[in-house]
């Protein structure tokens, strides 16, 4: 009777291990895909890593636009074409679109993040994102599946 405890906690520690080896390795799977899809959108936004303003003022490698850049952060829009603050708020910008996906019980993958990414999270949970969105998503899902095995886009060419 003894022995009992002792092998039901080597199996409990053995079952935590391997549970926490697991969220470790799925929090890495996670992070991996939000970067490939945020180089995939940075590649599709801005693929000559122009400074000068889009049509609708928008900046920057992701070409943000000064309400989406304000949702995310208080530093001035001109920092935008700074790589790193553009990073960072892009990280934050997709973390807030795959909550919405995963809120409306919606996948967060690479085609409906760049979805909403284009047309709006709320176009996308509503299905009313427009068609130039889908193509976009489509473009950003394909172009994500081969940098999947590749690493960067440029190897991917």
């Amino acid at each position: 009777m003894k022995t009992i405890p002792l092998v039901l906690s080597s199996v409990t520690r053995v079952a935590t291990t391997a549970a926490l080896w697991l969220l470790a390795t799925l929090a890495d799977l996670q992070a991996a895909g939000r970067e490939t899809v945020l180089e995939v959108i940075r590649n599709l936004e801005n693929p000559r890593n122009l400074s000068r303003p889009g049509p609708r003022g928008e900046l920057g490698p992701y070409q943000f636009r000064v309400d989406t850049w304000r949702m995310h952060t208080t530093a001035p829009f001109s920092r935008a074409l700074d790589r790193g603050a553009s990073e960072e708020v892009a990280v934050r910008h997709y973390e807030w679109i795959r909550r919405g996906l995963e809120k409306a019980g919606m996948t967060a993958s690479p085609y409906n993040v760049a979805l909403a990414w284009n047309g709006g999270l709320a176009a996308t949970v509503g299905g009313r994102a427009p068609r130039a969105a889908h193509r976009y998503a489509e473009r950003a899902a394909n172009l994500a599946s081969v940098l999947g095995g590749e690493g960067t886009l440029a190897a991917a060419r």
